[in-house]
């Protein structure tokens, strides 16, 4: 299948809802009109006012605005669709993912970095039919890059179909990680974690947008990442991309991700089955 194939049918063109295609065609639209207002919000960027959510935690109006928009652009087309989002919408019942068309939206993740002008923010939408990942758009606004893919049509960036890295030697890998930043409690434990990957790898960043980190691994770009504790609009569709470059997407066990709150490891397949068991290791 060809970039062409997974772009949207012409107008007119009778596509189901369900169909991978429109999905991403219409995943892709929302996240553009979500891009739209944090880029318009960016030269007031020094005079938002912040909320704090939780600790170290922010929230502004700009999420809030795109949150929104891209969900009117969704309900025009889907207008039964489930939603679960990082700020206006995230009451409901998990068991809803699981039937009929459901989308899982962050409008803006990588908030502290939009706040301080770090060009690593991104808005992150993912499809589910019937729980299953079918559709998904990183939308890197920063550094005007879109990373989509649709299930069974690989995954793209541009007219590029995206690979994850072909590195197996650990000391030759470059791994993303996000640290805890809620409880210090828990930051003991990912030190011990860290403290071993980096050992064993050629070094490890810290971007600071989970959706960026998982567009990364499956551009090649970082041979894989992990975090201990992440939201389903974290990753939903950064869990797609993996997979359609040809990654591996798990929890810590070694289970599939799915689109829930914990912890996931992604990356190639041998760098991945390695970070699992750096991991699980103890000092």
């Amino acid at each position: 299948m060809t970039f062409a194939e997974v772009t949207p049918p012409s107008t007119g063109a009778a596509v189901a809802p369900r169909d991978a295609r429109f999905l991403l065609a219409l995943a892709r639209r929302a996240a553009d009109a979500a891009a739209g207002v944090i880029r318009d919000a960016v030269p007031r960027g020094a005079s938002l006012d912040w909320r704090e959510k939780a600790a170290a935690d922010f929230v502004t109006e700009v999420d809030v605005t795109a949150e929104r928009k891209a969900i009117e652009v969704l309900l025009t087309a889907v207008p039964d669709a489930v939603f679960l989002a990082e700020e206006t919408a995230t009451q409901v019942d998990p068991a809803a993912l699981a039937r009929g068309i459901a989308f899982v939206i962050d409008p803006l993740d990588g908030t502290t970095n939009f706040l301080h002008g770090l060009p690593d923010y991104a808005v992150s939408i993912a499809a589910l039919v019937d729980g299953v990942l079918t559709a998904g758009v990183v939308q890197n606004v920063a550094r005007n890059e879109t990373f989509v893919a649709a299930v069974g049509a690989g995954a793209w960036l541009g007219d590029q179909r995206l690979s994850v890295s072909p590195i197996t030697d650990p000391m030759r890998a470059l791994i993303g990680t996000g640290f805890p930043f809620r409880d210090p409690a828990d930051i003991p434990a990912y030190l011990d974690q860290m403290a071993r990957v980096m050992a064993g790898s050629a070094g490890v960043r810290r971007p600071g947008a989970a959706s960026i980190d998982l567009a990364s691994v499956a551009a090649g770009r970082l041979d894989a990442f992990w975090e201990n504790i992440l939201a389903p609009w974290d990753v939903a569709a950064g869990i797609l991309l993996v997979r359609e470059a040809g990654g591996v997407s798990t929890d810590f066990d070694g289970a599939p991700s799915q689109a829930v709150r914990g912890p996931i490891a992604a990356g190639n397949p041998a760098i991945h089955e390695w970070l699992l068991r750096t991991l699980a290791a103890r000092a």
